[in-house]
């Protein structure tokens, strides 16, 4: 009964980034920002970093918040995988009507 009890706890490292870019087949680029304090001033700074990730599906788009997980290196820079998308870029659709351009 123990066995069937346990849940699986993945032990891959996780980030949590915003996509900056989804031009490439199969790939997305997410920079995923933390606020650390500066070792000599002790200011909040804010450091990010880019992630190539491999997306399969072509799921996540420009501006979503998604979560990485660390898998196989699937080329030279891609060494993430996509595990799901968070939250979805808001999109507001105007008409150009509303936009009030003279002509």
């Amino acid at each position: 009964m123990a066995a069937e009890t346990q849940t699986v706890v993945s032990k891959k490292n996780e980030k949590i980034g915003q996509v900056v870019s989804a031009r490439m087949q199969k790939t997305i680029v997410v920079e995923v920002s933390r606020r650390v304090p500066h070792p000599l001033y002790k200011r909040i700074v804010t450091k990010r970093k880019k992630f190539y990730a491999h997306d399969e599906e072509g799921t996540a788009r420009l501006g979503d918040v998604v979560r990485i997980i660390e898998s196989r290196p699937y080329s030279r820079l891609k060494r993430w995988q996509l595990a799901e998308v968070i939250r979805r870029r808001s999109v507001v659709a105007t008409q150009p009507k509303d936009l009030d351009v003279q002509a």
